[in-house]
């Protein structure tokens, strides 16, 4: 049971699905779980042809629903920012876990640390259970804890979210790398908490391994980065 303590910010979690049937019921649970409260929970289906509705609806309430055409990552985690209510935003891939803890870590650094814009922590990747030995055995999995900067990893305060602009949506991989530098080149501080706060599902559908013609979207990304610094003057031209 949630340990519910008086007063406390409401946090709006924001799950994106995209034909994740197999996986988002444990995305949920997850949350559903969190030791830390209140918490509103939104799901933006993202154009999902498989059974993520049905499972997402299975949750309602406490669980929001929502539907749009399928537009990508950076749309739906936007579409769920319009809809959310909440002091502080939280995201989570609708194939990945969050430990019970996460949220509560998190905000005990926000009220220990004046001046923190988002919380991140560590990620433990672990491969799906329901995969067989042939296709477990094509996947790499690190066994040691690594530090999370991805969304799902993150805590952070709605108004540095709104300062920082919303995610953007032509790019098909890399839309939070570019929002993270984005808000780093502002002047937004961030804090690592060393527990583990996301398991990240590695499966056959990952993103990362399906989509690796758009890898080059990186590349993009740090170089548009190099680009506004050199305007600024932040770098020399020669950097």
């Amino acid at each position: 049971m949630a340990e519910i303590i008086g007063n406390n910010p409401l946090v709006s979690i924001v799950i994106p699905v995209y034909n994740c049937e197999r996986y988002l019921a444990e995305a949920i649970g997850s949350v559903l779980a969190q030791t830390y409260q209140p918490i509103e929970i939104i799901v933006i289906d993202d154009g999902s042809t498989d059974k993520s509705a049905q499972v997402a609806k299975r949750f309602s309430p406490p669980v929001q629903y929502c539907y749009q055409p399928n537009s990508g990552l950076g749309a739906a985690r936007n579409c769920g920012i319009r809809l959310a209510k909440g002091d502080y935003f939280a995201f989570l891939d609708a194939d990945d876990i969050w430990t019970r803890d996460k949220l509560s870590i998190q905000m005990a650094v926000f009220k220990d640390t004046p001046g923190v814009d988002f919380v991140f922590g560590h990620v433990q990747q672990f491969i799906s259970t329901d995969l067989d030995e042939t296709q477990k055995n094509k996947i790499y999995c690190p066994d040691d804890k690594m530090p999370g900067y991805v969304a799902g990893a993150m805590l952070i305060k709605s108004e540095s979210l709104i300062h920082a602009g919303l995610f953007e949506t032509h790019w098909h991989i890399g839309e939070f790398v570019h929002w993270y530098i984005r808000a780093k080149e502002q002047g937004m501080k961030s804090f690592m908490v060393p527990e583990i706060v996301l398991k990240r599902r590695l499966h056959t559908n990952n993103m990362g391994l399906r989509d690796r013609d758009s890898r080059t979207d990186y590349v993009r990304i740090l170089k548009a980065s190099l680009d506004r610094r050199r305007a600024s003057g932040q770098i020399g031209r020669n950097s």
